[in-house]
């Protein structure tokens, strides 16, 4: 492998790991840091270009370039960055025609639309006949408030879009829900509303890096609810259950794509749920429980990829 594509934020700790475990592994490896937000195509005389800016720079080019990802031989996306309808679809579209060229990506752009989107990820579950919570999708206040009754009067409102714990609240209070849903609805939001499901204080992550399982059990901390590593849960090694491994990979076929997380919440009530598939997982709490180099993983992964295109 001669030329890595990395779409994500310079500042990431996964970007850094994952450029210094490339360049461990392909000495003399061309690392493009690219953006979505400088995502350009043309077609010109039949001819497809797909290119972005390259902000690997260094003190020989003080200036980003513009690379063509038509000529990587691999690329991994690192973040899904906030953008209109617009901008959203002609990301997917782009990532789309790089994946047609024979471009390597984890992971691929159906994929990433897929576990992006909370509601598609839960509706391709239940297709399958999987445990996910109840859950209520709207527009209104109003059916929000229904489905705050409906849901039994304690339940999670999730971002449609979003991960790492962000911008989640559990509301067991009617006065609450009506200013939360109000406001939400004001903004434009769609109101994901979930059954809380009362568990034992954590819940388990399981890491799949094309045929690597991982799995760590991740333990809220004081009276937090969630379970995040990035809000404080410490990551202890966990050993799957024959049935938690089933589910996982029952949401990986889901899902589709060889780099995902998967949170799997074990409940009071004896059933084990499917609560996410995320398509770009974070892996600190992972590697520092199992003292694994996770970034290794993936790039060993990317260059199988790589290996079965050629």
């Amino acid at each position: 492998m001669q030329r890595l594509g990395i779409l994500g934020s310079p500042q990431g700790p996964y970007v850094r790991q994952l450029i210094e475990a490339a360049q461990r592994r392909w000495p003399g490896l061309d690392v493009y840091l690219l953006s979505f937000a400088d995502l350009t195509v043309s077609l010109i005389d039949q001819r497809l270009s797909v290119s972005s800016l390259n902000w690997q720079v260094g003190h020989d080019q003080p200036e980003p370039t513009r690379v063509d990802l038509l000529a990587l031989d691999g690329l991994i996306v690192r973040t899904m960055p906030v953008g209109s309808l617009e901008q959203v679809i002609f990301r997917m579209d782009a990532l789309q025609a790089v994946e047609r060229a024979g471009i390597p990506i984890l992971n691929p752009p159906r994929a990433l639309e897929i576990a992006i989107d909370k509601w598609l990820t839960l509706e391709r579950l239940a297709r399958l006949g999987l445990p996910t919570p109840a859950t209520i999708a709207c527009q209104t206040r109003d059916e929000a408030l229904m489905a705050f009754e409906r849901l039994g009067g304690d339940v999670v409102v999730k971002p449609l879009f979003g991960g790492e714990g962000r911008g989640i609240v559990r509301i067991n209070d009617s006065d609450m829900a009506w200013r939360v849903f109000s406001t939400l609805s004001q903004l434009g939001s769609v109101l994901y509303v979930q059954q809380f499901m009362p568990h034992f204080g954590y819940d388990i992550r399981v890491l799949k890096i094309g045929q690597h399982w991982l799995s760590v059990k991740r333990r809220a901390q004081g009276d937090n609810w969630r379970t995040n590593v990035s809000l404080g849960s410490q990551a202890e090694p966990h050993t799957l259950t024959d049935q938690q491994r089933r589910l996982a990979e029952a949401a990986a076929e889901a899902t589709g794509g060889s780099l995902l997380g998967i949170d799997l919440l074990p409940t009071r009530s004896g059933q084990t749920v499917i609560l996410e598939v995320n398509a770009v997982p974070g892996w600190r709490g992972t590697a520092s429980a199992l003292k694994v180099d996770v970034a290794e993983l993936v790039v060993e992964h990317l260059e199988e990829l790589h290996a079965q295109r050629s």
